[in-house]
């Protein structure tokens, strides 16, 4: 037999699949539980936007025809929202897709991208896929008393050389929930080689109310390196059908879209998305939701004794004292799904996803059972 490991492309042989949030009907069928809540993948708890399912469903009877391949009513949309003209904006299969691009088309051997430790997993793949090195600055300390686990920007700048093509920033960041002010960050961006693009991983950043948190739009004139990146699988409730988009120079743009696959983004994608930028009521609502739910959360944690992450994200990044992996695996017998992140390199710690102040009670109810066990 071939051992087709052998002709694979440098790295991929030391790759590890991404591994997402356990299925609630995987476990429901493993376990035969019914009632299963999952608080796993960052997901939306009170659903899709209504204005983006409903505009998804009115395109279903011409999803025979391929979908409009440039986006154009989508980034015409988008464009009025942000400033930028559409030429300016590429659109992806959610922004994982986006982040892809950027490191397909910058990144190869010899090479290497720069990111934080406990920052998204996916950045690793994308950089060591494209045959790239992946340099990983150390976090600030768990005892920092302002931002603990956040990106320490100084160890970042320190591992850029001449060979550095990329630089990730998640902001809020993604298992930890922390985040970069505005002064800090931009004062990165000035000091960055021109050459270096920089992807702005914002995934997360329609939940955040600090006031000096920043938008990455605001600097994309300034700095012609700069990648912003958005989804609409996180707040706008649109995970399953994948859309997500990045904004950047116009050089950048036209260089990255030359990778992108031909129709990225499905039909009924560009319709839901489209339509979800206009639901102001349903982002209010989640906005709420997600405030709400974090102080609930993080409050009870508290009581438990329990260290969390201080998060701005729609999740909650909490110590479990002991082996986490265990503590998941008590919680999905008790029907609570939630999401282990030793492959982060947290492994006492579980990240929790906001749900309902029901889904969080219960998985309060849950864990408190199973750490007296």
């Amino acid at each position: 037999m071939t051992d087709f490991s052998s002709f694979t492309a440098p790295g991929i042989d030391a790759l590890h699949p991404y591994v997402p949030g356990k299925p609630i009907e995987e476990l429901e069928r493993e376990l035969g539980l019914s009632h299963t809540i999952k608080l796993a993948s960052n997901e939306n708890p009170l659903g899709p936007s209504p204005k983006g399912r409903d505009a998804a469903m009115e395109v279903l009877g011409d999803i025979h025809q391929y979908p409009d391949d440039s986006g154009f009513r989508l980034k015409k949309k988008l464009a009025a929202r942000t400033g930028l003209q559409a030429d300016r904006i590429v659109l992806g299969a959610g922004s994982s897709d986006v982040i892809d691009l950027v490191a397909r088309t910058f990144l190869a051997p010899g090479s290497n991208a720069v990111f934080s430790r406990y920052s998204f997993a996916m950045y690793p793949i994308y950089t060591t896929a494209a045959g790239a090195q992946c340099r990983v600055a150390e976090a600030l300390p768990p005892d920092h008393g302002e931002m603990p686990y956040g990106h320490d920007l100084e160890k970042m700048a320190a591992q850029v050389d001449e060979n550095t093509r990329v630089v990730f920033i998640a902001n809020p960041n993604n298992p930890t929930g922390t985040w970069l002010s505005k002064t800090a960050l931009y004062g990165f961006l000035r000091e960055l080689p021109a050459q270096v693009v920089v992807v702005l991983d914002e995934a997360y950043t329609e939940y955040v109310s600090e006031a000096d948190f920043p938008n990455g739009v605001d600097w994309l004139d300034e700095f012609p390196n700069l990648m912003v990146t958005r989804t609409f699988s996180k707040i706008y409730g649109l995970a399953g059908l994948r859309v997500g988009y990045g904004m950047a120079s116009r050089e950048l743009i036209a260089l990255v879209s030359r990778v992108r696959h031909p129709f990225n983004v499905s039909l009924p994608a560009l319709a839901a998305a489209e339509a979800a930028l206009d639901d102001r009521a349903f982002l209010d609502l989640s906005g709420d939701n997600n405030a709400r739910g974090l102080a609930q959360l993080g409050s009870a944690f508290d009581a438990m004794g329990l260290a969390h992450i201080p998060s701005v994200g729609n999740f909650i990044t909490v110590d479990m004292q002991q082996d986490a992996g265990q503590v998941y695996e008590e919680l999905l017998a008790k029907g609570v799904i939630v999401r282990p992140v030793a492959n982060y390199g947290l492994p006492r710690h579980l990240r929790i996803t906001v749900g309902t102040a029901d889904e969080n009670q219960r998985v309060l109810q849950a864990l408190e059972q199973v750490l007296a066990s």
